[in-house]
């Protein structure tokens, strides 16, 4: 090869190197607070998606650790607001909430109605309220704790469909 040529191959690879990326979207940096289940329940009837629910509290390392390795990448993934919705209930706030039925309730009285007693716990939801798996509760293996996820939301869009 060349002088002249290997230049302007150097050249073209140095303009390819230098161009910028591609914008994407922004990664998420919270889970969504529930604050309307009934609102969010007409979506997931229209979309047939299920709702997956983290019952946190403040200051719960776990609960942290579930956010940040498990649910914000799968809040990222492309396409995961047409597999399902995501939200989060604070356990030990009296933030108010509207439940699946329209009824005005707070986070820490819809997670004691719900029998969440231990943080994290995740649930996941159909439109009408109804649980549609039996809840993950606690970090069990952590390192298999993804394919937990994984096998409950699967289990919900099954339980959906019938």
């Amino acid at each position: 090869m060349n002088r002249q040529l290997r230049r302007r191959l150097l050249a073209v690879l140095a303009l390819i190197l230098a161009w910028p990326p591609p914008p994407t979207a922004a990664a998420p940096r919270e889970i969504p607070r529930a604050d309307n289940l009934a609102a969010d329940a007409s979506r997931m009837r229209a979309a047939r998606i299920p709702l997956l629910v983290l019952y946190s509290q403040a200051d719960c390392h776990w609960c942290e650790l579930v956010r940040r390795d498990h649910l914000l990448p799968l809040l990222s993934r492309p396409g995961s607001g047409a597999r399902l919705l995501i939200r989060q209930i604070d356990s030990d706030s009296d933030k108010p909430l509207t439940d699946f039925g329209g009824s005005r309730i707070t986070h820490r009285a819809f997670a004691r109605r719900e029998g969440a007693k231990v943080t994290p716990t995740l649930a996941v939801y159909g439109p009408d309220g109804r649980r549609l798996a039996e809840p993950l509760v606690g970090v069990r293996i952590a390192d298999y704790y993804g394919t937990y996820i994984e096998r409950l939301i699967e289990q919900a869009q099954q339980n959906l469909g019938q």
